[in-house]
């Protein structure tokens, strides 16, 4: 994190704790805010910020990266510069964090962008986009894309450096659901006019429609990220209306409407053998109409950009799909990666079978893995040789 702190992706814990009691942190975060929420003192979300952000961690230049903050189209980026001399135009990674559309910020990945910036002699811009509540979708969405959509101009690129056939897009969770939804996004923008060179999608968040796909019920009750909290994730990221979440969590949100998307989510048809396990395909329950009235997000691409039709998916830049067994979010990711293969979109899919969700932040002492240095390093070395 910075100054002393240390950091577990969202997660930036004060150098005064101990690493048992820094365990504890998120179960109290959870815990406290179940209450507040219940007694209608503060929304859930807002109170497990306040466990999970215990330190502001400025930005700090070192002998190798310059870090700075600016705004870009009004939204807040922090900027990660190589100090060394270029040999050329570089590199680019506009990067969007993690933490639910509801948590986090770009301090909280400086260690992951200092490396990235570093080890590619690339210009890193890591967005400080709004979050849930008091921010609900497409707010998000907005943000980030007008931040790369800036970046995108050849004046800035020159601005920077940046090498305009070598610039992608980057993000882990609801980081990466924006990558995607911003990739996507960007195929049908006559006003931008530099093309992304590839998307890295660190297990990412890319539907909102099914919630009971069989990685989520296979994990439902993993650490870091349990099929209830994700629920409360989607469902703040588009509304903080308790009869949503309520259906969301019993997997009855979505109108019949909706009936016509369900062969782009039929994990029955995307899924390899091996992660449909026992599971067996059903009929979807259909809710009523009126949340998705409410709430039309729920069938919105940008939200949930596994709902792109394979013909909008077959421009897409070169992807980097990265998923984790012991992950809520893993059927999300693969299936994702057989479309765009499917679409013709060139892919790097690579499952950890001994993954779980959030493992790649987990490069710092105390909370420092093998695991999380070496998917880390897989990432790193996909970006070395594809951008």
């Amino acid at each position: 994190c910075g100054a002393g702190a240390r950091s577990c992706g969202w997660l930036c814990v004060s150098p005064g704790l101990s690493p048992g009691q820094e365990l504890w942190v998120p179960l109290c975060g959870s815990l406290c805010s179940e209450a507040a929420d219940m007694l209608g003192l503060m929304n859930y979300m807002e109170v497990m910020r306040l466990f999970t952000t215990v330190e502001i961690v400025p930005p700090t230049s070192d002998e190798n990266v310059t870090v700075t903050e600016a705004e870009f189209n009004s939204v807040p980026v922090r900027l990660f510069l190589p100090r060394r001399a270029p040999g050329g135009l570089r590199r680019a990674i506009v990067y969007f964090h993690g933490g639910g559309w509801c948590m986090g910020d770009a301090g909280d990945y400086d260690h992951m962008a200092r490396r990235f910036s570093n080890e590619l002699d690339a210009v890193v811009v890591s967005v400080n986009y709004r979050l849930a509540p008091p921010h609900h979708f497409p707010v998000q969405f907005e943000d980030v894309y007008s931040v790369t959509k800036f970046f995108l101009q050849s004046k800035v690129l020159s601005q920077y450096g940046v090498d305009p056939a070598r610039v992608c897009v980057a993000g882990d969770s609801a980081g990466g659901n924006l990558a995607a939804a911003v990739a996507q996004e960007l195929l049908e923008d006559a006003e931008v006019q530099t093309k992304l060179k590839a998307q890295v999608l660190i297990y990412p968040a890319l539907q909102a429609l099914d919630l009971a796909l069989p990685s989520y019920q296979d994990n439902a009750h993993k650490p870091i990220l349990s099929r209830s909290l994700m629920v409360r994730f989607w469902s703040e990221y588009f509304s903080s209306d308790p009869a949503l979440r309520e259906a969301m969590a019993s997997n009855t949100h979505v109108p019949p409407e909706a009936s016509a998307l369900w062969p782009l989510l039929n994990w029955s048809l995307w899924l390899p053998p091996d992660m449909r396990g026992a599971h067996r395909p059903s009929s979807p329950v259909w809710g009523g109409a009126e949340l998705a009235r409410r709430h039309p997000g729920l069938l919105d691409p940008r939200a949930s950009p596994l709902l792109a039709s394979q013909a909008r998916l077959r421009g897409l830049p070169p992807a980097f799909v990265l998923t984790c067994e012991h992950d809520v979010l893993r059927d999300d990711g693969v299936m994702y990666a057989a479309r765009l293969r499917d679409a013709g979109v060139p892919v790097t899919h690579h499952h950890a079978k001994d993954g779980f969700h959030g493992a790649v932040t987990f490069l710092t002492w105390p909370l420092e893995l093998a695991l999380g240095h070496r998917l880390f390093n897989t990432c790193l070395g996909w970006l070395r040789d594809n951008l």
